[in-house]
């Protein structure tokens, strides 16, 4: 039996399969981190810079393995920093628990130093919440957070008062009132549960599917484990295949048949696709935005989801089936009635190939002093069949959706429904320490690498030196500018750019990373990306390259209204500081 209540803890997270906790420590915690430092074979503390940090590093670890991620903050300040990148993982379903410090039982309720309601902070972004008041209760609490989380991919948070950490551990009494917990989920020896419609339900979606001349398919993240049933049912259907932003990584864009992204930051061959089709096979996606779908009652749909309280949340649909992707698809093949290519089909395909041919003509404009999109065209060509991808919100996102094409093997790691700025160095950080064979790649804008990616990157030197494969490329789209929010407020609001609120302030990316003993690089004209890249990817340590970007360079939806295009023009009318480098970007692109 443990010593205390914090050997137990400990102990117990390893019986569950954890072996990293990412954190900060902090007096709320000494009783776990004392007892970390007893344990014999001790879990591998990852310091991170800032709590927030260690959130989006233990949601990194989970989307990267699929395992859970478990972070550990101090009571007071160090919990309430744990907020965002906790529901990073809530909105994006990855399993993660928290477990977090508390002042002394007798102390709570008296205004005590750092005393926060935590239970009542964390219930909104946890499904599963407790306090442990009494030693008895760590197994359970502990057996509950990490089987609701792996379970229901969601957030769990146990909070455990200090005192109850440096108490002596206990076993629950078999009395009444007791509970006895047992260690047991998947990769243990535990399978899965299958979960697959009714066959009544099966054939009513493979008839709604069949009688469809002009089928499109929606992929998200829930279809990441279903690559070849998607594959499959799309020949099978003749159909063509768009992603919503979190399913970038699940098919290789090379496929003919893929038209890419859906959405502002799509393709103009995902919209025609959804724009043309008569039925909608959505798969494993929440894609939020109505109006890249197609239009209520053009087509019929078919929509295959794990949670059923996401079924017809998008779109109405007439067949919604509740079940594993990957099981219902391949439930679904022999249902679906073989069809030789055909005009639907052709049209997908030459649409797919007229937009990688726009796009690469796209990302040779000139710009000044680099287009961004070259950057990532050249970067696509590069990146190794096995990396590991973190995107970071911005344009960074907006260019990585557009430009590059992934392959199979390819990982990819983005905040998608929270949509929040900071986190892509510390995903591909988790990835990084978790795959340590692996290369991986953090694509960030200069706005997010300041608020959070530059704590990040002392993260990264101090452990580096201990992945078996050094490559590890940080790149910085380096624009002085707020650049997402700035098209925004132009875009969408119909005001100009706000110097006092968008610029950014100079810094030397590729001087910090030297300062840190990394490698820093500039990217500031077009002849010097393929050699930086290669220097990059043959470099005995991480790279960060500084990549200065023109903060003019549009990219514009798959389609324009006439809204969106007065509400532009508006805002540059209206004095905005950017208007003729705009309007020369603009002309650039509408002439291709």
């Amino acid at each position: 039996m443990a010593k205390t209540v914090g050997d137990f803890v400990l102990e117990r997270l390893r019986q569950w399969g954890v072996r990293r906790l990412f954190g900060y420590p902090g007096d709320g915690i000494n009783g776990l981190l004392s007892a970390l430092g007893r344990m014999e074979d001790a879990l591998d503390f990852v310091q991170v810079r800032h709590e927030e940090e260690a959130a989006f590093m233990a949601c990194g670890h989970a989307r990267f393995t699929g395992e859970v991620g478990v972070c550990l903050a101090t009571s007071g300040p160090g919990a309430i920093h744990l907020l965002n990148g906790l529901y990073d993982a809530k909105l994006d379903r990855q399993p993660v628990v928290a477990i977090v410090g508390q002042q002394a039982r007798a102390a709570l309720g008296g205004h005590y130093q750092q005393e926060v309601d935590l239970a009542a902070l964390m219930k909104d972004v946890a499904q599963f919440v407790e306090v442990c008041m009494v030693p008895e209760q760590a197994r359970h609490l502990i057996d509950r957070a990490m089987r609701i989380a792996q379970a229901g991919r969601c957030v769990a948070v146990v909070i455990f008062p200090n005192d109850v950490q440096e108490a002596k551990a206990v076993e629950p009494k078999h009395a009444h009132g007791t509970i006895h917990t047992g260690v047991g989920h998947t990769g243990m020896g535990v399978s899965r549960p299958r979960i697959v419609p009714s066959e009544q339900d099966l054939d009513r979606a493979a008839d709604i599917l069949n009688r469809g001349e002009r089928v499109a398919m929606l992929i998200g993240a829930g279809a990441a484990d279903a690559a070849a049933e998607v594959v499959a049912v799309a020949e099978r259907l003749q159909a063509g295949v768009a992603k919503a932003l979190l399913g970038k990584g699940v098919l290789p864009d090379g496929l003919p048949f893929v038209t890419g992204q859906i959405g502002l930051l799509g393709t103009k061959a995902s919209d025609e696709l959804m724009q043309g089709c008569d039925t909608l096979l959505m798969v494993g996606s929440t894609f939020p935005y109505g109006e890249f779908l197609p239009k209520e009652g053009a087509a019929r749909g078919v929509q295959i989801d794990i949670d059923p309280t996401m079924l017809s949340l998008r779109y109405p649909m007439e067949a919604p089936l509740v079940g594993d992707a990957a099981l219902t698809l391949r439930a679904l093949l022999p249902r679906l009635k073989a069809r030789s290519r055909d005009k639907w089909r052709a049209k997908i395909e030459r649409a797919a190939a007229d937009w990688w041919s726009d796009e690469e003509k796209r990302a040779h404009l000139p710009a000044n002093p680099l287009n961004p999109e070259l950057f990532f065209w050249e970067l696509s060509d590069r990146l190794p069949d096995d990396s590991l991808v973190a995107v970071d919100t911005g344009m960074s996102t907006t260019f990585f959706a557009r430009a590059v094409r992934v392959r199979q093997r390819l990982q990819v790691a983005i905040s998608g429904t929270l949509a929040t700025m900071g986190p892509a160095v510390s995903f591909a950080a988790a990835g990084k320490l978790a795959f340590p064979e692996r290369p991986a790649f953090a694509l960030v804008g200069d706005g997010a690498m300041q608020m959070l990616g530059l704590n990040a990157l002392i993260t990264v030197s101090k452990y580096w030196r201990r992945w078996s494969d050094p490559r590890f490329v940080v790149a910085v789209l380096n624009n002085r500018d707020l650049n997402m929010v700035s098209w925004e407020l132009r875009g969408l609001g119909g005001s100009p750019k706000l110097p006092q609120t968008q610029d950014v302030p100079d810094f030397d990316y590729a001087d910090y990373a030297e300062m840190l003993g990394l490698i820093g690089r500039r990217i500031e004209r077009p002849d010097d990306i393929g050699p930086v890249l290669d220097l990059a990817l043959a470099a005995d340590r991480p790279v960060v390259i500084d990549v200065r970007a023109d903060p003019n360079v549009i990219a514009l939806p798959p389609h324009v209204t006439l809204e969106q295009s007065a509400k532009l023009f508006a805002a540059l009318a209206k004095g905005d500081p950017d208007r003729d480098a705009v309007l020369k970007q603009l002309v650039r692109q509408l002439a291709l």
